[in-house]
């Protein structure tokens, strides 16, 4: 009975992630693959500024919007520090990014962040995107939702979009390792095979305008 519980809540979280309303800028121009990103200055969990240009000396960086109550955003976390500690001595730290309005959900606030951040021991920064234009500007939609980004010079543009793998909620169940796969590409100096694949996850809480 319990496993049948378990397997309701998760098919109806589903349901609410692939069935939400579309976000307010639906419609707007945002970045595509290949596209250069504009710097951005957020917020973190430690109170300093962070900025994409605070990265300009690595290869690039894996930007992650996440969020703290979401089950799928808990199922990733630990991936996404694994992520982290396998790619950042090799120049694609992660940035965490949490994307969503904390008056529909009060686990997503800044506080509950830097408790998340100081509890789980982030090694990246987690970054409150409290005006939301951060992710309007990528077109991010769900938590957790992957952007890589690739730097050449002074620009970093995006090179692949979407999930983090393919297996939502049992890391035991993963036979393609998206992110992973486009990153090695890049630091092989190869292009990114697939650069799109639909993000799973639940839909970002958008502040009403």
């Amino acid at each position: 009975m319990k496993a049948w519980i378990s397997l309701l809540a998760v098919l109806m979280i589903a349901a609410a992630a692939t069935f939400a309303p579309a976000p307010p800028f639906a419609g707007e121009k945002v970045y595509a693959i290949g596209d250069a990103v504009v710097d951005f200055k957020l917020k973190n969990v430690d109170g300093r500024l962070v900025s994409l240009s605070d990265y300009k000396n690595g290869r690039g960086v894996i930007l992650v919007f996440t969020s703290n109550h979401c089950p799928f955003s808990k199922a990733y976390e630990e991936r996404v520090m694994a992520l982290d500690r396998k790619y950042a001595v090799a120049g694609f730290p992660v940035i965490a990014i949490q994307p969503n309005d904390p008056g529909a959900y009060s686990e997503d606030s800044f506080e509950n962040m830097k408790i998340r951040a100081q509890e789980k021991n982030y090694s990246f920064p987690y970054l409150s995107d409290e005006s939301q234009t951060v992710a309007h500007a990528f077109g991010a939609t769900r938590t957790p939702e992957a952007f890589i980004l690739k730097r050449s010079g002074d620009r970093f543009t995006v090179e692949y979009t979407g999930s983090i793998d393919d297996s939502p909620q049992i890391p035991s169940g993963v036979r393609r390792r998206y992110v992973e796969d486009a990153v090695n590409n890049l630091l092989q100096g190869r292009p990114v095979v697939l650069t799109t694949t639909k993000a799973i996850g639940c839909a970002i809480k958008w502040k009403s305008i």
